[in-house]
C-alpha cells in the first residue's frame, strides 16, 4: 500500500485550537506556516525572549478542556476565530491588546481553578513548538489504528495534536523512521524523534472531557508512552491532502 498524506492540521495558538488544511507550503528549517505562533503564558511564567518551554503556557495537559477548541485563521487580517461546545465563537486578534481582555474573559472559564490562570499572549518571531527547534510533527493513521483496538475505544487523531498524518506504513513503522528522509508532496523532511505525550492526550477532542487513559495504555502495551514523530524540513515545497509519502 503507498503512503499518503491524509491530513494537514496546524494550531495557531499553542494548545488553543486546530485547524484543517487542504494544502501548504514548507519552509526549509520552518514548521507549517502559523503553526504554533502564538502562545498564552499563564501568571506563573517565567519568559525569556525568543522561544520558551511549554511549562511557561496554558495547555491541555493542565486544562483538558483547551482540547476541544476549534481554529480559523485569517491570515491576511491577523485574526482568529475560536469555537468550543461550551462557549460562543470568538474572533479576535491575537496581536492587539485591545483584544486581550475578551479572549481571557472567553478562555478563563476552561482552564480549572487552583492552577495558574492565562494572563497574555505571545509571540517569539518562530513557533512555540514543544522543540527547541522549528519541527513538524507527523503520525501513523495504522498505529493509532492499533491503539485504537487495544483500547477498545475510538481515539480522534486530533487527540495527537499532530500536523501531518499519515496512512499506508504499517503499525509504528514510523519508530523506525528516525534519522530517515521524506519526500512528502514536493518538501522533503527528516524524521528526528520520537514524540513523548502528556496527559493532554487523555481528552477527547469532541468535549475536552478525559475519557482515556491513552499514556497507561502505551506503557502497558509497549513499555514508553511515545506515540507520532518529529520531523525538520531540509527543502520547502508544496504538500497537500493526497500526496505521496516515501522515503528518499
Amino acid at each position: 500500500m503507498t503512503a499518503r498524506l491524509t491530513h494537514i492540521c496546524r494550531h495557531p495558538i499553542k494548545s488553543h485550537g486546530r485547524e484543517d488544511l487542504a494544502s501548504v507550503r514548507l519552509s526549509a528549517g520552518e514548521g507549517l506556516p502559523w503553526d504554533r505562533h502564538w502562545a498564552v503564558a499563564h501568571d506563573a511564567a517565567r519568559l525569556v525572549p525568543g522561544w520558551n518551554p511549554c511549562v511557561n503556557f496554558a495547555r491541555g495537559s493542565k486544562a483538558p478542556a483547551l482540547m476541544a477548541i476549534n481554529a480559523a485563521l485569517d491570515e491576511a487580517a491577523g485574526a482568529v476565530t475560536l469555537t468550543h461546545p461550551e462557549r460562543d465563537p470568538l474572533t479576535f486578534r491575537p496581536d492587539a491588546a485591545e483584544d486581550l481582555a475578551g479572549f481571557l474573559a472567553w478562555v478563563r472559564g476552561l482552564n480549572p481553578e487552583g492552577r495558574a490562570m492565562p494572563e497574555r499572549i505571545v509571540t517569539a518571531g518562530r513557533m512555540m513548538s514543544d522543540t527547541e527547534y522549528p519541527s513538524v510533527s507527523l503520525i501513523n493513521l495504522a498505529s493509532n489504528r492499533d491503539l485504537t483496538e487495544r483500547m477498545g475505544m475510538a481515539l480522534s487523531p486530533y487527540r495527537w495534536r499532530c500536523n501531518l498524518w499519515i496512512d499506508g506504513w504499517e503499525p509504528w513503522a514510523e519508530f523506525d523512521l528516525v534519522g530517515q528522509r521524506l519526500q512528502v508532496g514536493n518538501a522533503l523532511l527528516e524524521v528526528r524523534a520520537r514524540i513523548e505525550r502528556c496527559n493532554a492526550t487523555k481528552a477527547d477532542p469532541a468535549t475536552g472531557r478525559i475519557d482515556a487513559d491513552t499514556l497507561g495504555a502505551l506503557r502497558s502495551a509497549f513499555g514508553h508512552q511515545d506515540f507520532g514523530v518529529y520531523a525538520v524540513v531540509l527543502e520547502g515545497g508544496g504538500i497537500a491532502t493526497g500526496d505521496r509519502v516515501e522515503t528518499a
